[in-house]
């Protein structure tokens, strides 16, 4: 290492959407405006230590409240000015409702089935074991890999819930390895810092799947048709095209979504997923919005995870009927997506679906706007900034 390096570097990680309905474990989008923020120190003794996971002073400050923050991005544009906190503004004439997520949650009955836990735990302490925290599993594979002779102290700012479907765990594990490669005297490529971000997804979903990872590394539309060897394919964003994301307070770890489904997939749905995968491609290449909608329906996966969402069913004839181009599960939930065109369109369907969680006495957060360019990045030490 030379003294060229620095000693320390920030950077920020983007939440994502994966699976877009279609691709399960192969596509993703990023979200800009919150993330995770992950500051790594280059240390003498050869090991990797996470010396604090907290969670972000927007998302601290609002649990001790009973309530959480609104990642509300200003439709029809990227929200990265925000608040400073690695949360972006709110939308224009918001003050004449209520603050998403600003009400007190009720209690709520647990159960594995209903995907209400008796305690919600989505901002719960984060292990300091470095061999349990995403972000320090993949700073222990670096090290492995390069046969590094120093290691890495971590602090990781939390700007996503747990369980939340947005890419919480791959956020920790893509910021930090964005952070510590710029600490290299030779800094890996891209495809190696998308091998390694792997081992924090197979520690927190028992499987080591791209799409999380693929658009919180690279940003944009991504379809990540192998993981090893790499082969990232970036997707074009069709100009119009808004997301709206929905996250009801409620926590859905991976390994127990991935538990539930079925082995095996009959030939039918086998096909008709397959027809619907090739058609989104298709429809992103070719700028047809009609198709992008009658391609995005999720016959194999979201069946099986619906029940999972208390309304989920509800939300999702109400999506349509506001304009949405489809609908479904950001990852493994309870977070939902959905596709729009166009800023009026992405509003009222954004108000739907918050109307239908409202209903099940859900409090939610809820992010507006295009798919962000931007994947995960360095920023001021310390700082956690909106991406």
């Amino acid at each position: 290492m030379t003294g060229a390096r620095p000693a320390v570097a920030t950077a920020f990680a983007p939440a994502t959407v994966a699976n877009v309905a279609v691709g399960f474990d192969l596509l993703g989008f990023a979200i800009s405006g919150f993330g995770d923020t992950v500051t790594v120190r280059r240390i003498e003794e050869p090991t990797v230590r996470i010396v604090s996971s907290t969670w972000s002073p927007a998302l601290a400050g609002a649990a001790s409240r009973g309530t959480f923050p609104a990642p509300v991005g200003a439709v029809g544009r990227e929200s990265g000015g925000g608040t400073g906190d690695g949360l972006p503004a709110g939308l224009p004439g918001a003050a004449g409702r209520p603050t998403p997520g600003g009400e007190a949650a009720p209690p709520l009955p647990g159960g594995p089935v209903s995907g209400r836990p008796a305690t919600p735990g989505l901002l719960e302490p984060l292990p300091l074991d470095a061999a349990k925290n995403t972000a320090g599993v993949v700073l222990i594979g670096l090290r492995e890999k390069l046969g590094l002779s120093f290691g890495f102290a971590v602090e990781v700012v939390k700007g996503i819930p747990l369980g939340s479907g947005m890419g919480g765990s791959a956020a920790s594990a893509v910021g930090a390895l964005v952070a510590a490669n710029a600490l290299l005297e030779r800094p890996l490529p891209q495809p190696d810092l998308f091998t390694l971000s792997l081992l924090g997804e197979t520690l927190a979903g028992g499987a080591p799947h791209g799409d999380n990872v693929g658009p919180c590394l690279c940003g944009g539309l991504l379809l990540a048709r192998r993981v090893s060897p790499p082969d990232l394919l970036p997707l074009p964003v069709l100009p119009e095209l808004r997301a709206v994301v929905v996250h009801p307070h409620l926590r859905v770890d991976t390994k127990a979504a991935r538990a539930i489904l079925k082995p095996a997939v009959p030939m039918a749905g086998f096909i008709a997923q397959t027809a619907n995968l090739a058609g989104f491609v298709t429809a992103c290449h070719t700028g047809d919005y009609d198709l992008l909608g009658r391609s995005l329906e999720d016959v194999v996966i979201e069946p099986q995870r619906a029940v999972l969402i208390p309304g989920f069913a509800t939300a999702k004839a109400a999506a349509p009927a506001a304009g949405a181009l489809g609908f479904s599960i950001s990852g493994s939930g309870p977070s939902v997506f959905a596709l729009a065109r166009g800023d009026a369109a992405a509003e009222r369907v954004r108000a739907a679906v918050r109307a239908v969680f409202a209903d099940q006495a859900l409090p939610c957060d809820e992010w507006v706007g295009p798919i962000s360019p931007r994947g995960a990045h360095l920023v001021g030490p310390g700082k956690p900034q909106a991406g």
